[in-house]
């Protein structure tokens, strides 16, 4: 992919962060209404927190869930970090992936069997606790960029270098070392 202009990659930079945040916020607010149906010692407590989840499943969760992951893989694609170039972007990339997944097919459809029935589900307080974890990692990742570059990063990273080298009219270190003694007068 050509790499994105500066104004074009700080937009899409600014929109991945909010709804990076968005998604989060969601998980959590999830997580007070799963843990405020299961508490509830009144049904129609429950059946409404139930409710309320569904309404942030059905409108919210999705759209966000996919804009966040389409955003962050233009990023990769398109700026120097790549896609599977460094070890936390392609940790990143799984796991909104695998979480957008599991939001879309095991989530919801809890979501929205609670609902309907109106009975304390555990579930709904396990997903998001699990999702909240993942969003905070992936958070944390993105802030502390650790673990470096992966086996394709380097292989890619020592091409640029041969590449730079070759530009330079220069065939490379590893031929530069070999030929020194030959071009020194004696």
């Amino acid at each position: 992919m050509k790499p994105l202009q500066r104004p074009t990659r700080r937009t899409l930079l600014v929109l991945h962060v909010a709804v990076s945040v968005s998604w989060l916020g969601l998980s959590l607010g999830l997580l007070a209404l799963g843990t405020a149906g299961y508490t509830a010692h009144d049904p129609t407590t429950t059946q409404a927190a139930y409710r309320s989840m569904r309404v942030f499943t059905d409108w919210l969760m999705v759209p966000i869930g996919l804009t966040t992951f389409i955003s962050g893989l233009v990023l990769s694609l398109g700026t120097p970090w790549g896609l599977a170039r460094r070890h936390w972007v392609w940790i990143k990339f799984w796991l909104t992936l695998v979480t957008l997944t599991a939001t879309t097919f095991a989530l919801r459809p809890s979501v929205h069997e609670a609902a309907a029935l109106g009975e304390p589900n555990s579930s709904l307080i396990a997903a998001p606790i699990v999702s909240s974890t993942a969003y905070l990692f992936m958070t944390a990742i993105s802030v502390l960029k650790p673990w470096g570059l992966t086996r394709r990063g380097r292989r890619l990273k020592a091409q640029e270098a041969q590449k730079a080298h070759e530009a330079r009219g220069t065939e490379g270190p590893k031929a530069a070392r070999g030929t020194r003694g030959a071009l020194q007068p004696r």
